[in-house]
């Protein structure tokens, strides 16, 4: 086998790596992850730009987070209609800087013992985030927002209304 094949832990399967998982140190075949659930195809709508970067010491990130810019591909323009008037909505994005899974791990929030789902950690399988944020303000297709701890270069995959963010009349 090349360098690039490794063997999955629970079936014995020697795959690409591109086709494996890489939990607690050890490597995981795709259809023990998944079943035969063929993977989704998913297209980014534009990419966050700030000075944010992942913290080299673990948990969080550095840099200045004030406000970052969400650099909307050019198409997206025709989605944008009364974005504007909303304050509060939620930004889909991908983690494309993650590191290591680890099934167990102490929570950067309180040091507590969680699996990745008790956690916000941005080291899991699916590597999609999900933000409530503030708009500040639309210039073309660049938005404006406040608490957005995406790190630059972040793809964004989707934008939504903050559930909440609207009042009944």
């Amino acid at each position: 086998m090349n360098k690039e094949t490794y063997q999955c832990s629970k079936c014995g399967i020697w795959a690409d790596k591109h086709k494996l998982c890489i939990v607690d140190d050890t490597y995981f075949c795709t259809r023990c992850m998944y079943g035969d659930i063929e993977p989704v195809e998913i297209y980014p709508i534009g990419i966050v730009k700030n000075n944010l970067n992942k913290n080299p010491a673990g948990f969080g990130v550095v840099g200045d987070d004030k406000i970052s810019r969400i650099i909307l591909f050019p198409f997206q323009e025709f989605f944008l209609y009364k974005l504007e008037d909303e304050k509060y909505i939620t930004i889909v994005y991908y983690l494309h800087k993650s590191g290591p899974v680890k099934s167990v791990f102490n929570r950067g929030l309180d040091g507590k013992s969680v699996g990745v789902f008790a956690s916000r950690t941005p080291n899991r399988l699916s590597r999609i985030a999900i933000q409530d944020i503030t708009l500040v303000k639309i210039e073309g297709t660049t938005l404006y927002v406040e608490g957005l701890d995406a790190i630059n270069g972040s793809p964004v995959l989707d934008i939504k209304l903050k559930i909440g963010g609207i009042r009944k009349k």
